[in-house]
């Protein structure tokens, strides 16, 4: 039935593709999301949540040790060595959760799972361009994203559930966050094991192909990526676009969370795993699915200024939950629309960056850009918490809804040509 789907080695990539990339989402996920509401459960503040914002770090200087990934050993070798990495990591994060070492043991582990995951991700990119050919690549665009997005539902929705029902019958923490982040490095492991059995060995893939000239290539690559036209604004918008919502991701789960006395809508672990972590997840995919149709039809040129205001104008929406503290049904909605709109309105920031990767250096112009978007959500994360701390969740959240102007204030100034051709790599939203 896939005989035209097979590789060299006959493997069928249905076999493969989809695990993949639930392997490169499910640490990403565990980092920058489930560690927040992990944290806020364990007691820690708001400022110091904004401050593990740092662990987006490995993911803006991930194109520094790219080269090394595709000259020493192969890309498979890497694939399954990251993720044997990463259940040993997840398996000591586990058992520091309830001990007095907890903060420093785990923020370290959580550094080196993120090391860990960046190299995953480097890894199983290439290697999806060098086991499929581009049709198959074209084919299994889609079937990729759906199996990253569920990893994202897998792990902010039924791994915090399944934290908040231990908790609900237990009434302990530090055993809730233990046994998930347990299960989860079970997860990896059975991944790391399929990998190792099932991943096909492509003649392309072979360690030290591109030694001779990555020196002088990854130098022209840079130095090609910063002569662009207008790179100033370029660089100025990948980094702005998201501001507001770089402000908001932090503290979203947060004020969720926290108590109503404190200016919170106190709902339970369970719930947000749901609310937060499976209906805003679910409605964050339909909202790129749309992005990137709209976009298909009318072309960046002419979609991105309503996306940008799509992307910015819901955040009022916190404004409003902040102030009148809705019923929950009334939260699932305004949750739901915020993300929706955020996927919607950051399929113009992915299609820009692709649209601006040019040949013949395509993939390291992605990566820098993909790098630069990821220093635009650490900077403003890390001091979301201490400006939320200063002046309350209300005002906190109008700043938010402010942030969108210097993002939207350099849009006439960046180049939007929709002649480009959209590459088979997503950045993560």
């Amino acid at each position: 039935m896939f005989r035209h789907l097979m590789t060299k080695d006959t493997r069928n990539p249905w076999l493969y593709v989809p695990t993949l990339y639930f392997a490169e989402g499910l640490p990403y996920v565990l980092v920058n999301t489930v560690s927040v509401i992990m944290y806020k459960k364990m007691g820690l503040s708001n400022e110091f949540i904004g401050l593990t914002s740092i662990l987006y770090l490995p993911w803006f200087l991930k194109m520094a040790w790219s080269p090394f990934v595709d000259i020493y050993r192969t890309r498979r070798a890497w694939i399954i060595g990251a993720q044997a990495i990463l259940c040993g990591l997840l398996a000591l994060l586990a058992l520091s959760v309830p001990t007095p070492l907890f903060i420093g043991a785990s923020l370290a582990l959580f550094i080196l799972m993120a090391l860990a995951s960046a190299t995953n991700d480097i890894a199983t990119d290439g290697f999806y361009m060098l086991a499929l050919d581009t049709s198959q690549q074209a084919f299994f665009l889609g079937i990729r994203s759906a199996a990253y997005r569920l990893s994202l539902v897998f792990g902010s929705g039924l791994l915090v559930v399944l934290a908040g029902i231990i908790e609900s019958r237990t009434g302990n923490i530090p055993l809730s966050w233990s046994a998930v982040l347990a299960a989860a490095g079970l997860v990896c492991f059975a991944l790391a094991l399929f990998h190792r059995q099932y991943l096909p060995k492509p003649a392309a893939d072979a360690a030290g192909a591109a030694a001779g000239s990555r020196g002088s290539g990854f130098i022209e690559a840079f130095k090609t990526y910063f002569m662009q036209p207008r790179i100033a604004p370029v660089i100025g918008f990948i980094l702005l676009y998201r501001l507001g919502e770089a402000m908001l991701i932090k503290m979203a789960a947060p004020f969720l969370l926290d108590r109503i006395d404190a200016g919170g809508l106190g709902l339970s672990t369970e719930t947000v795993g749901i609310v937060y972590g499976t209906v805003g997840i679910i409605c964050l995919s339909a909202g790129g699915i749309l992005g990137g149709w709209l976009i298909a039809r009318l072309g960046l040129k002419r979609i991105i200024w309503p996306m940008a205001i799509i992307l910015n104008v819901p955040h009022l929406l916190y404004v409003y939950m902040a102030m009148a503290r809705p019923p929950l049904a009334a939260v699932y909605l305004m949750v739901g629309v915020e993300q929706f709109c955020y996927g919607l309105g950051f399929t113009a920031m992915a299609v820009f960056i692709m649209y601006n990767a040019r040949d013949p250096y395509k993939t390291s112009h992605f990566a820098i850009s993909t790098g630069f978007m990821a220093l635009g959500m650490m900077l403003p994360g890390m001091i979301s918490g201490m400006v939320q701390q200063a002046v309350g969740y209300v005002n906190f959240f109008i700043i938010v809804v402010a942030m969108a102007l210097p993002g939207m204030a350099l849009v006439p100034f960046i180049p939007l040509d929709d002649t480009g051709a959209a590459e088979s790599q997503q950045p993560h939203a």
